[in-house]
């Protein structure tokens, strides 16, 4: 990541000193204010702040999706039903309605 301008690296800190707000105060806010308005000329880009990861959202919004999180019975049972259904097709057959009719 390049070096942020001195105005934003300085808008970084102010924002970093801020107490958190509640959800409550935050949607109360979001609420109260006009879609329409204009943007601040001093705001700060989303995606200068620091908690932003590489990817589109930031991590605080969408954390990565953990490898490796699900059981060791779930990856052959799937291998296993995906081979099924691929003979059954490959025979010819149908079994879209549960029933194993000829296709």
């Amino acid at each position: 990541m390049s070096a942020l301008p001195q105005e934003y690296a300085e808008a970084i800190e102010v924002i970093d000193e801020v107490e958190p707000i509640s959800d409550e105060e935050l949607a109360a806010l979001a609420l109260a204010d006009d879609p329409d308005s204009a943007i601040d000329p001093d705001a700060v880009p989303l995606s200068l702040y620091p908690s932003v990861s590489s990817g589109a959202l930031p991590l605080w919004y969408m954390p990565p999706v953990m490898a490796g999180a699900s059981a060791g019975w779930r990856r052959p049972v799937i291998v296993w039903l995906i081979f099924t259904l691929l003979v059954i097709d490959a025979f010819g057959l149908c079994i879209t309605y549960g029933t194993l009719v000829a296709a």
